[in-house]
């Protein structure tokens, strides 16, 4: 796992600096293609991931290295060959579940998030979900196993495999000759992310487009066809932690309200998006037609945005110390440290929805943090790279806390906004 926070500590300002460039690439272009709540939303989505994958939040069912000590019946020496096959043999693995997280209802909930923008640029590819906590998808690659891939060609290879599906998340790069006869384009992947008629369930490949072509999933992006970019129930907040179980909160209200026992059962496993007909006729979801759906904006005030720009930032930043102090502390500080991120993160995307539970939120958060300063006795170490950092924190704290009370109360009074609404809103996501 420490290798695995380093990895990020080098990965992540590069991603930064990517979606900068393409920031800066699209106003020379002027074409519009961010929106600020929605990149913090999604970059904070990408910082609730890497948290839960520092603390191993997930169980498997099968581990690969028992899957290769059972069935590997060859021993294949060429390092070139095994690290080609791997990555093919993920890329084919990648496929399948990422088509099972589209068509089979439980499993959506492990996607949804990655799906939930109405926008597509760099900052969407980080927006990566929590929920997937159990391994399901180990039988995909029982073929790798089978052929004698050792587990470590498969720890290297597998989040090579993972960060190169970052860069086709764009508006900015159109068709690219023969290249999309091979790998996943920008092109493909804006048919993916769109929920128009035409393209939903389209084009689930990661880096090889031929598997779509084999297995009759591929469609190209039509110049009449613009895509609509978000999931068909749209999530209504910019709260990453909430979007991620949505859709699994949808599906326990359903079962509990279904009827029939066999509805009950059934309804996990059925394809993305079925209720039971009783349960429909009871309980009707509100649906908006995908070409008469506006984007979700929240409309805040110019301070609340800069706030929640400030604190992204912060967080962004003690993550990443994190990251590089990860082989020096204990568990106990790691949990202590992911937990007040966690907090961090759900409070103040919380905050911009001008939603209560953000109040809530950043005085736990506030609270919590203080608490880890008397504890421990300072930040995690921070000050023996940064002089006074525990004074800074004791300070932003204590100024995060009172801010939000300000920025709800001004917000709040001068929108027409609704807990209830939007509550009703966002777990109305199917």
């Amino acid at each position: 796992m420490e290798a695995y926070a380093t990895a990020l500590s080098y990965a992540i300002p590069g991603f930064v600096i990517l979606i900068i460039i393409e920031a800066l690439a699209a106003r020379l272009m002027k074409k519009d293609i961010n929106n600020s709540e929605d990149v913090i939303s999604s970059l904070s989505s990408g910082m609730t991931n890497t948290l839960k994958s520092l603390l191993g939040l997930s169980i498997v069912i099968v581990s690969y290295e028992w899957m290769h000590n059972l069935f590997a019946i060859m021993d294949i020496q060429s390092s070139l060959t095994l690290y080609i096959l791997a990555f093919i043999g993920i890329d084919f693995a990648a496929y399948w579940s990422h088509r099972f997280n589209h068509v089979i209802n439980v499993f959506w909930n492990r996607h949804i998030v990655h799906h939930s923008s109405e926008e597509f640029n760099l900052s969407c590819a980080l927006r990566q979900e929590i929920s997937a906590i159990v391994g399901v998808y180990f039988f995909l690659y029982i073929p790798l196993a089978i052929i004698g891939i050792p587990p470590k060609v498969i720890a290297i290879t597998a989040p090579l495999h993972l960060f190169a599906q970052f860069w086709y998340h764009t508006r900015l790069i159109n068709r690219m000759g023969v290249l999309e006869y091979i790998l996943v384009t920008p092109s493909h992947h804006r048919v993916h992310h769109a929920i128009n008629d035409i393209y939903i369930d389209k084009n689930y490949a990661a880096i090889f487009i031929v598997w779509d072509r084999m297995f009759g999933t591929f469609q190209e992006e039509l110049p009449e066809e613009e895509p609509i970019y978000g999931t068909l129930k749209p999530a209504r907040t910019w709260n990453p932690v909430v979007i991620n179980y949505m859709h699994m909160w949808q599906l326990i209200k359903d079962a509990w309200h279904a009827q029939s026992i066999w509805d009950k059962v059934r309804i996990w496993f059925m394809p993305t998006g079925w209720r039971p007909a009783d349960v429909i006729k009871r309980h009707p979801v509100k649906e908006i037609p995908v070409y008469e759906r506006i984007k979700y904006q929240t409309d805040i005030s110019k301070g609340l945005l800069w706030w929640s720009w400030f604190q992204f930032i912060l967080t962004n930043l003690l993550l990443y110390h994190m990251l590089v102090q990860f082989g020096s502390l204990d568990a106990s500080q790691l949990v202590l440290y992911a937990s007040f991120l966690f907090l961090s993160i759900f409070g103040f995307t919380s905050l911009m929805d001008v939603h209560m539970i953000g109040l809530v939120f950043e005085s736990i958060k506030s609270l919590f943090g203080l608490f880890i300063i008397w504890y421990s006795g300072g930040w995690f170490g921070l000050d023996a790279q940064l002089p006074m950092a525990t004074s800074l924190m004791s300070g932003y704290l204590l100024t995060a806390g009172f801010l939000a009370i300000y920025f709800i109360m001004y917000d709040r009074s001068s929108k027409s906004f609704s807990d209830k609404e939007y509550m009703h809103e966002a777990n109305s996501l199917v």
